[in-house]
């Protein structure tokens, strides 16, 4: 396991989670992810892309909402547990994520190439 999924993985835990409104994407949207987080995701045709693109802000939208939640890139799931990311919807964790957890991501995100997902 290289250093980077590690490090992914942790963050991963540190991040609360909260219930999303069932079927829910107004926080998704073209988004970037690391190599690393978009090796996780299932491949998608050509086809299929277009398809989702055309009806969604993300490939991997459907109708009954985020068809990889439990492998969505980092900065998807900080969406709802950040002031500086609300929920459009108020929902949220208990408590938000830690500052430090926060930081630590986007330090990620920065160290990182990314591509659009």
């Amino acid at each position: 396991m290289s250093c980077i999924s590690r490090k992914i993985d942790l963050l991963r835990r540190q991040i609360p989670r909260f219930e999303c409104v069932p079927g829910c994407h107004d926080c998704c949207g073209p988004v970037t992810a690391s190599s690393e987080e978009m090796s996780r995701l299932p491949r998608k045709s050509r086809a299929e892309q277009d398809a989702a693109l055309a009806e969604y802000n993300c490939v991997h939208l459907g109708p009954n909402g985020c068809q990889v939640y439990d492998q969505r890139p980092l900065i998807c799931r900080l969406f709802g547990t950040t002031p500086n990311l609300p929920c459009p919807h108020g929902r949220g964790p208990e408590q938000p994520i830690e500052a430090h957890v926060e930081q630590q991501v986007h330090q990620l995100i920065a160290s990182t190439r990314q591509v659009l997902v």
